[in-house]
């Protein structure tokens, strides 16, 4: 075989999956953008309310790929999963169970009951062939807790090496909310009755952005995703897309709404998230992966942007601190 023929091949091959790469975690952006804005918009808001006041269960809109515990700090949150949220172990199992119900919901509902026997539901939501986003709910009993399903949910603890008051996490798991099947299955289809709601105004979302984004920034948007790990300044941005730093900050802050700065900031923040759901990902490897050039400077603008400390966020997760 040619060599230099094999060399194209393969450098053609690279440039596909580049490529693909590329389409992919732009696609991911704008569908975070997307569920940012259904999510102060005013009809998700008074969904939002009426579900919990009518269910007495939490509810969520989260994005793809976002694995953060999703019901935490939810005014209607399980006591006995707001004291789990807690403890590293039984995070991760939590964590670990949301992105096994993300892989099997991509297609339609998904229920999952996690380890201590409580369910937890999520819809897609999709906008033509693509999920943008989760709706979820759940933390509920089918059936009455009994003393035998706590036994074995405090033998479970025990494994995982959770140091908790067991007394505290019992009266917690007999305060849980119980939904029988039926009921919870009736729940759960309001939810993709919403679900399609939501699709249509995602759709309008999209096609307003569309219309209101310059090339320009699309190209931008493109450059930044794919360089955020490197020393990346506003000039690299702009000489790349053939415009003057000045006009570039200026149409960049207008169409994004935020600057330059803050919209790579968010971006290697997001990043630094995703590395660290592996529990083995030490946190400064993360960081210097995604593009900060030090620990000070990332442990602040993880802490403006996420509202937490990094050794905060990966307590909460479980795995290496350092």
């Amino acid at each position: 075989m040619d060599t230099s023929l094999g060399c194209f091949a393969l450098a053609r091959r690279l440039a596909w999956e580049y490529k693909i790469c590329m389409t992919v975690d732009s696609r991911k952006h704008r569908s975070r953008d997307v569920v940012e804005h259904l999510r102060r918009s005013q009809i998700y808001r008074h969904y939002e309310r009426a579900f919990r006041d009518t269910t007495g269960m939490p509810i969520t809109l989260r994005p793809v790929e976002s694995f953060n515990l999703p019901h935490h700090g939810d005014p209607k949150e399980n006591p006995f999963c707001a004291i789990m949220a807690q403890s590293n172990h039984s995070c991760s199992a939590c964590i670990q169970l949301q992105q096994k119900l993300e892989e099997e919901s991509n297609l339609e509902a998904k229920t999952l009951r996690c380890f201590a026997g409580f369910c937890d539901s999520a819809v897609p939501v999709r906008v033509g062939d693509n999920v943008i986003a989760f709706l979820q709910t759940g933390q509920i009993l089918t059936s009455e807790p009994t003393a035998k399903q706590f036994s074995d949910t405090a033998q479970a603890l025990l494994r995982f090496g959770v140091d908790v008051d067991l007394k505290r996490v019992e009266e917690a798991y007999f305060q849980s909310r119980v939904v029988n099947e039926k009921q919870y299955e009736s729940i759960v289809n309001l939810l993709q009755i919403f679900a399609q709601h939501l699709a249509l105004l995602s759709k309008q979302v999209m096609m307003k952005k569309d219309s209101a984004e310059s090339p320009v920034i699309g190209r931008a948007k493109v450059f930044i995703e794919d360089r955020h790990a490197e020393s990346l300044s506003l000039e690299d941005v702009a000489k790349e897309v053939n415009i003057s730093a000045y006009y570039f900050s200026r149409v960049f802050r207008k169409s994004i709404g935020m600057t330059f700065t803050e919209y790579l900031a968010r971006l290697r923040v997001e990043k630094v998230k995703q590395l660290l759901i592996n529990p083995g990902k030490r946190v400064s490897e993360a960081a210097f992966e995604a593009g900060f050039q030090s620990l000070s400077q990332f442990n602040r603008v993880f802490l403006r942007v996420a509202g937490e400390s990094p050794s905060a966020y990966r307590d909460r997760l479980g795995g290496t601190s350092a």
